[in-house]
């Protein structure tokens, strides 16, 4: 980091180039030049461009893992519950494993496109390609961690921006999933037969909760959080959510937005199904009003209930679809039965 003495000079004093090399965060080679006059000035500034220098410098050894737990960090008091779940899943199944060890600066746009190449070609547990949309997603998260740390300045500029996302190979984008009325009929018939079939009760709120999905179009953390007392005859009050957490405890919220606290009212089949639930939970010596309809005192867990949903759609000898895409399943027979659209954003709460 020399410092050269130049022809000139000011108010007396000798005129000096500072000249500073570094090296930036992907390793390129880049230089400071600055002019001082006088030869203490000189070495003053160079001790000062040297201290901001190293500020400013991430630190080299900071790798991908621990960039993801400050990331990780850094979103708990941010975001919900279960989008924290999904996207520390989305990191830890799809980029981790591959790239913890590698370290930030290293990172540049042929590791990036060696890490599509790897999602390219990995398989799901049963040996099938992985879903444009998982990749997609992985894609979305990744890119969302890296520019974290652009904002953070650890690095200079995203090196995934200059590599494309996914795409479908046949260009056709991805259906919405949803049953009709018929194979939720086959659907429903299982579970309920999975339920009589049971050892204990439990079975029995797997069978409400999917009514209550198919029936209703509630959010899933809406079914976690409805008790018997928000039931007033024919119509459901739905005024509050249930996001489940990573090591339980789960949080209470309000619903997703102002429009999803709605009174809706349910369908003849739906009524039946709550009113003979009830009764069997009373038949029990289970019922309390201020509990959840589906699990009691506890929610029923996610995995459970998707773990139930491949074991009825399986047995029924139709698709599986989404937890979500029951949502979608009502919107769909309200929209095949004329209900204008008006009253179906309204009775999904968008």
């Amino acid at each position: 980091m020399p410092i050269y003495k130049m022809n000139g000079s000011k108010y007396g004093k000798q005129k000096y180039r500072v000249r500073i090399n570094y090296q930036d965060s992907f390793g390129n080679n880049r230089q400071i030049d600055r002019i001082a006059y006088g030869a203490a000035e000189a070495k003053e500034l160079e001790r000062e461009l040297n201290y901001k220098l190293k500020e400013a410098t991430p630190d080299a050894s900071l790798t991908v893992g621990a960039l993801y737990d400050e990331y990780i960090k850094s979103k708990r008091s941010k975001v919900r519950e279960s989008s924290l779940h999904k996207t520390m899943g989305i990191l830890n199944n799809h980029i981790l494993p591959s790239l913890s060890n590698v370290k930030l600066q290293k990172l540049n746009s042929k590791i990036m496109q060696m890490w599509e190449d790897e999602m390219n070609a990995k398989t799901t547990a049963d040996g099938r390609l992985l879903g444009i949309k998982t990749k997609q997603n992985a894609y979305s998260e990744f890119k969302s961690m890296l520019n974290y740390a652009v904002k953070m300045d650890y690095i200079s500029k995203n090196p995934l921006s200059k590599i494309d996302n996914f795409k479908d190979a046949e260009g056709i984008k991805q259906e919405m999933q949803y049953y009709t009325a018929e194979e939720f009929k086959k659907f429903i018939s299982a579970a309920r037969d999975s339920a009589e079939n049971g050892r204990n009760i439990v079975g029995w709120d797997y069978y409400v909760f999917f009514n209550i999905a198919f029936y209703t179009g509630m959010r899933k953390g809406e079914i976690h959080a409805l008790k018997w007392t928000d039931i007033d005859g024919e119509y459901i009050s739905i005024k509050r959510s249930i996001t489940q957490k990573l090591k339980g405890n789960d949080k209470e919220t309000p619903p997703k937005n102002k429009s999803s606290i709605r009174t809706i009212q349910m369908p003849k089949p739906l009524i039946n199904v709550l009113n003979e639930h009830k009764e069997r939970l009373i038949a029990n010596g289970s019922f309390d009003e201020n509990f959840r309809i589906c699990g009691g005192e506890r929610p029923l867990r996610d995995t459970s209930i998707e773990n139930a949903n491949k074991k009825y759609a399986k047995a029924a000898g139709v698709k599986k679809i989404r937890i979500h895409d029951f949502r979608h399943s009502h919107a769909s027979v309200l929209a095949n039965s004329g209900i204008n659209i008006q009253e179906v954003a309204r009775r999904l709460g968008h």
